[in-house]
């Protein structure tokens, strides 16, 4: 039978997830929100492992890596994502690709709650309104930081708590049943591709088709060097040198 988070560390996470989703803390909390790391890091603090935190992470990271906002809505939220499927997959022993399965549906109701939340700020905008015609510095400041924020930890505290403390068990209990079965092969393998795609997505956002090679070399160096056991802290310092010397080149072909 797969372990339970305590009502303590479910009210953690769940408050976590409600400050990065409020906003609250300007621009940073805005790039939490569409990162999974630093959730996957708290999560990982809390349930008192980190490093298998940070593996299963790792994983669904790649699936939102070419995500984009427009107009700052998401098609998933990752951070919710992440708060329920990490304690699912570290409760009941899940491969990290097996996780990214359960993070994909939930991420997708997080985006529902979230979109809830701005038709709520749509009442408080009038307020802003009026506020703003009055000169009124403690209204603005109350409708434009104060109601938002909360609006945001009444929806996502609840939410979160009921799902974590009542519902991951569950679904770690249920996932326990099917382990080493056809539906934890399909749940790989699917997730694995999924892994793919995120990655492809922000090569075809970011990538340029010149620095192609670049992503190939990198490519076959981890596949042809891996029996050595090179870190990835190495090779990024190996790409910092290449791209250098290929930022001098150009320079020097463009004088």
């Amino acid at each position: 039978m797969a372990q339970s988070l305590t009502a303590g560390q479910a009210l953690i996470i769940s408050l976590w997830v409600a400050l990065v989703e409020s906003r609250a803390l300007g621009y940073a909390t805005l790039n939490l929100r569409f990162s999974p790391m630093m959730t996957g890091l708290i999560v990982g603090i809390v349930m008192g492992d980190v490093a298998t935190a940070m593996a299963i992470t790792a994983s669904i990271q790649l699936i939102y890596m070419g995500m984009i906002a427009p107009g700052g809505a998401m098609p998933a939220e990752p951070a919710v994502a992440t708060a329920i499927a990490v304690p699912v997959a570290i409760m009941s022993n899940l491969q990290p690709t097996e996780a990214i399965a359960i993070a994909v549906p939930v991420g997708l109701l997080g985006s529902y709650l979230y979109s809830f939340r701005f038709f709520i700020n749509t009442f408080i905008i009038r307020l802003t309104d009026k506020y703003a015609e009055a000169t009124n510095d403690k209204g603005l400041f109350a409708s434009i930081i104060l109601l938002p924020t909360l609006v945001s930890f009444l929806l996502f505290v609840p939410a979160l708590f009921v799902a974590l403390y009542y519902g991951a068990p569950v679904i770690a209990s249920f996932t326990e049943t099917l382990s080493g079965g056809k539906v934890f092969h399909i749940l790989n393998v699917v997730g694995g591709g999924l892994a793919a795609l995120g990655i492809a997505l922000i090569i075809k956002v970011i990538g340029k088709k010149e620095y192609l090679v670049f992503f190939l070399l990198a490519y076959f160096m981890t596949v042809m060097l891996k029996s050595l056991g090179i870190n990835t802290v190495t090779y990024a310092i190996v790409g910092a040198i290449v791209a250098v010397i290929y930022a001098q080149l150009a320079h020097k072909a463009e004088a």
